[in-house]
Formats: structure tokens, C-alpha cells, sequence
């Protein structure tokens, strides 16, 4: 910097002024992180009012004027660019591969708020001791996978004539999932006495059963098969990957309350997709936040762009009421206090018959109501009411 930019350059009194000045346009918060950006750097005079100029003008834009139809803007801003999505789905490379629920169906299934999603899913984040190792992240990741006798069996044979099922158990895959034959062993002694005879040599396990018959044999075959040996219940598969850093597990199923109790789970990061179960186990605060995210998440993945307000507008309607409801006539319109927009909406004759029969009031407060009766829509021009007295 030459001498002419270096008497050039703003002071800290000249910055406190210039602040001063604009705490009547912008709000403190801008404020305040402007000061601390601007209190370590050298700008200029000219740098610094081309600043001020262009800080104004985007804290103008951004606005929202009195009357704003946020709705229709939230509505068309997100049902425009959805229809343009791609229905497409990809796999996940990892041990096994991974389902993804992608583009409109995703978008569908959030804000109908439904009950199951998909494919649900679990992103685990790791404490300090964990994150940064790749095997003690492994580790955790065998300890929440659901690992049943059918995924560590090397074959199953089941003999009809002698009522004898027998099971050879692939020892390489129990090592690699951290189990012994002596885990084996306990579960499946639980079978014995009821009617069956456990035997067990090296890898191979034999249960004989008495009189059975065919479907009997299948039954008791695919109940041992099923049977829970380590992990968690519900998370068929985890992947363990890097990113941003650190490496974290990701999950095909979820069952986010058992997951939060593991030792090595960073609990204040650990998310699930599933909206009801966050909002069962995290609260509702978190809820608006996973659906706010989701939303985001499909749009980005489709390469569409829109306002994260939008999205916030939308979690907030589906959440304000302290419960998770969907965007249709079984939440947020049905429950609109106007019959008339309910009616509007779906199924108008039994709208109209119930809100009849209880005698409700239509008060006209809402656009749909008032474009029904033909009256001035209360937002924009119309939000104003003007009352004169002639003498």
C-alpha cells in the first residue's frame, strides 16, 4: 500500500461513525459482525462506502413488505422448480449397496408428513476418540448394524425326513463383525426344550425336532435364521465413510433413541430422516429442523436452487402447533379455521355438510375464502382498510 491509500484508509473512529449512522437502516446483528469483520482489515474510504451501498441494497431486497403474499411466493417457489425434478435414484458404493429415496417421492413423502419414510435413514456422528480412526469407527458401526444368524451363515440345509435343520456358520464373518461362536452358542440355546434338541460341533449348529412336518420345519428354519445376534434393531446396514474431516456412519434403517445410548455416538449430531421419530425423541424444535433440511437436501441434490426461507415457512406451518402435520386435509387445510377454504381444497360437499351442521362462521379473513366470495383479498392493497368520515 502506498502512502496516498495508507492516508487514504478508514480509522476506527471514522468506522464507528459510518456504523453509527447505519444502525437506523440495518439490524444490530449485521451490525455487530461488520464491526468485528472490519475492526482487523485495512479498507479504504471508497472500499468502504461501495460496502455500505452494495450491504444496503441486498438488506433492502431482502425485505418482506406488509401484505406479502408469503404463501403464494413459498408455494410457487417450491412447486415450480419440483416439477421440474428428475425422478431418478443411484446406489451408494459401499459394502452392500445403499437405497436412496431421491427427488419428487422424497419431497412427496416430507410434506405429507408420512408416518414411515421409504427409506429411512441415519447419519451418526462420532465423539472425539472415535472420529478420527477408521477401524474404531468400524467398530461402532458393527455394534449398531443388525447382525442376525442368517447374515453369518455359510449354508442351511434342512432335512424333511429326519426333522433336522442344520446350519454351517461362516467364522471369517463373525470375526469381521467382531462375534465368536461362543455369541452363537447363547442365542441358540434358547431354542432347546421346546420340543427341539440343540447340538453344537465347531461351526456347525443341528436342531432336531420331533414329529415336525414341512411347515413346521420352515417356520422354526426361518425363526432361527431371523434371530438377533448383536447391533441394533431395524438398522439393516451401515456404511462408514469421510467426510468433512472426520469419518461418521451412515445407516439404511433407523432407530435413533437405541442409537443415542451407544458409547463413541456423539448424541448432540446424530440424526435421523425419520420426521416423527425425531420429533418423538428430540422434540418438535428438532423436527421443524430435520424437515427444513430434508426439503433443502432434494432440491440440492436435483441442482435447484431456492431460498432457504421458503423452506423454513413450510417446516413451520407443518410444525407450529407443537405436532407434526402434513401440508393436506388431514393437517395444515384441514384444519384452517374457514370452511369455505377447506371446502375449497378436497372433498367440498362433506366440507360444506359438516361445517352446516355445527353452524360454524365463515369470517373471510383468508385469500381462498374471499376469491370464493368475490371480495377484496386481504394482502397487498387489499390488507388495508380505509375508513372516511364526511361531515
Amino acid at each position: 500500500m502506498d502512502m496516498a491509500e495508507t492516508k487514504n484508509v478508514v480509522s476506527q473512529e471514522e468506522l464507528n461513525n459510518v456504523l453509527a449512522q447505519l444502525a437506523n437502516i440495518l439490524p444490530p446483528r449485521i451490525i455487530d459482525e461488520l464491526k468485528s469483520k472490519l475492526s482487523s482489515m485495512e479498507i479504504t474510504r471508497e472500499q468502504l462506502a461501495s460496502l455500505v451501498k452494495i450491504l444496503v441494497n441486498e438488506y433492502y431486497k431482502m425485505l418482506i413488505d406488509p401484505g406479502e403474499a408469503i404463501g403464494i411466493v413459498t408455494a410457487q417457489s417450491v412447486g415450480e422448480p419440483s416439477t421440474q425434478m428428475i425422478l431418478r435414484s443411484f446406489h451408494f458404493a459401499g459394502l452392500r449397496e445403499f437405497s436412496m429415496a431421491l427427488g419428487l417421492p422424497r419431497m412427496i413423502e416430507l410434506v405429507d408428513a408420512r408416518r414411515k419414510p421409504s427409506v429411512p435413514m441415519m447419519t451418526i456422528y462420532l465423539d472425539e476418540g472415535h472420529r478420527s480412526d477408521p477401524n474404531k469407527a468400524q467398530e461402532i458401526a458393527y455394534k449398531i448394524q443388525l447382525t442376525t444368524i442368517e447374515n453369518v451363515a455359510k449354508s442351511v440345509e434342512v432335512d424333511y425326513i429326519n426333522s433336522q435343520i442344520t446350519i454351517e456358520i461362516d467364522e471369517n464373518e463373525l470375526r469381521q463383525r467382531g462375534l465368536s461362536m461362543e455369541d452363537v452358542r447363547k442365542v441358540v440355546e434358547r431354542i432347546k426344550g421346546k420340543g427341539a434338541q440343540v447340538e453344537i460341533e465347531g461351526n456347525v449348529i443341528r436342531i432336531t425336532l420331533e414329529e415336525a412336518d414341512i411347515i413346521k420345519l420352515r417356520r422354526i428354519r426361518d425363526k432361527v435364521m431371523q434371530t438377533r445376534l448383536a447391533g441394533i434393531k431395524n438398522v439393516k446396514k451401515t456404511l462408514v465413510r469421510y467426510k468433512d474431516g472426520e469419518w461418521i456412519i451412515e445407516t439404511e434403517g433407523t432407530n435413533l433413541e437405541a442409537v443415542l445410548t451407544i458409547d463413541g455416538v456423539d448424541y448432540r449430531r446424530t440424526i435421523s430422516n425419520d420426521i416423527h421419530e425425531v420429533a418423538e425423541v428430540l422434540g418438535i424444535e428438532a423436527a421443524r429442523t430435520v424437515i427444513m433440511r430434508e426439503l433443502k437436501k432434494v432440491l440440492d441434490q436435483q441442482g435447484l436452487d431456492t431460498d432457504i426461507r421458503h423452506l423454513m415457512l413450510i417446516s413451520d406451518v407443518m410444525t407450529w402447533t407443537g405436532r407434526v402435520r402434513q401440508v393436506g386435509r388431514h393437517g395444515v387445510v384441514g384444519e384452517k379455521e374457514s370452511p369455505l377454504a377447506r371446502a375449497a381444497f378436497e372433498v367440498t360437499v362433506k366440507n360444506l355438510v359438516e361445517a352446516s351442521i355445527k353452524g360454524e362462521l365463515e369470517n373471510f379473513r383468508g385469500v381462498v375464502e374471499s376469491v370464493l366470495a368475490g371480495k377484496y383479498i386481504p394482502i397487498g392493497t387489499g390488507i388495508v382498510q380505509l375508513l372516511m368520515e364526511f361531515e
